[in-house]
């Protein structure tokens, strides 16, 4: 597929990535998460619709999301940031190995096959969506743990998972940092600031991957597509905060439950287009 895309398939295009993105701002508000376990999904069906060359179907959605989320989580984060939500010797301790873990997975992915890609990706979607329907809400106070050993392994791990599947890691680093016995509220400022620089480590890493293989994606520099990138970007941000004011009329259980089952079903989709690949 070169950059002669026939006009009729561009606006189609053009309209499938509105539809997308509208969903994935408002759920993503909905769940308060950075939007990447939603846009993926999104995103690879998009461009599978569109022809775009299977070897790196997988790459261009994930390094395409990673680019969306820099900006997406940016205001998230300036506010945290204000209310002085943000422990910012967490970011640069903690912060430091998921950054060094997101590098090595992104190196990881990039050598990897967009069919060995979904697969990740459902097996870790399977796990996420059983923790949110299986985790409890009571927080226990525990003691803070300032040993280097567990920030590292956690951290390395928390990264390097991030990377190929293209979120923030908020999933897994909120409930890290409740374990090594930070606060809540410095847990869930925390890791939306260690979320955005891991947006903008896994950015560069698809950016420059997509360079090193030589990709040549219609509309795309490197791994990230510039339209999805241009027009996702202002909706999700958009359509977040309709998300965000829903949630509270919610039972914030339930919306839980509801995102493992999303999951679940998401993991299932891909499981299946594993096989079709």
């Amino acid at each position: 597929m070169t950059l002669s895309i026939l006009i009729n398939e561009y606006w189609y295009f053009i309209l499938l990535i509105v539809f997308a993105a509208t969903s994935v701002g408002f759920f993503a508000g909905l769940f308060g998460i950075g939007g990447g376990l939603i846009s993926v999904p999104c995103l690879f069906f998009i461009f599978e619709t569109l022809n775009i060359e299977k070897d790196y179907l997988m790459h261009l959605t994930v390094g395409t999301a990673f680019t969306i989320t820099i900006f997406t989580s940016s205001a998230s984060v300036f506010t945290h940031y204000k209310n002085k939500l943000v422990d910012t010797n967490v970011v640069k301790t903690f912060g430091l190995f998921v950054v060094t873990g997101v590098l090595l997975g992104t190196i990881f992915a990039a050598y990897m096959t967009t069919k060995n890609l979904v697969l990740f990706f459902s097996v870790i979607v399977y796990i996420f969506g059983a923790y949110l329907m299986l985790a409890n809400k009571k927080v226990n106070k525990v003691k803070v743990n300032r040993a280097f050993y567990p920030k590292a392994i956690f951290g390395l791990i928390s990264g390097f998972i991030s990377a190929p599947m293209g979120i923030t890691g908020a999933m897994m680093n909120v409930p890290l940092l409740r374990y090594l016995g930070y606060p809540i509220s410095k847990c869930i400022g925390s890791a939306a600031t260690i979320g955005l620089f891991i947006s903008l480590t896994g950015s560069l890493g698809f950016l420059i991957s997509g360079f090193y293989f030589s990709a040549d994606l219609p509309f795309s520099v490197g791994f990230i597509n510039i339209p999805a990138f241009l027009l996702f970007v202002p909706i999700t941000t958009f359509m977040a905060t309709f998300g965000a004011n829903t949630v509270y009329k919610m039972d914030k259980t339930k919306a839980q439950r509801l995102f493992g089952v999303f999951l679940y079903a998401i993991g299932t989709i891909f499981i299946y287009r594993y096989f079709n690949i």
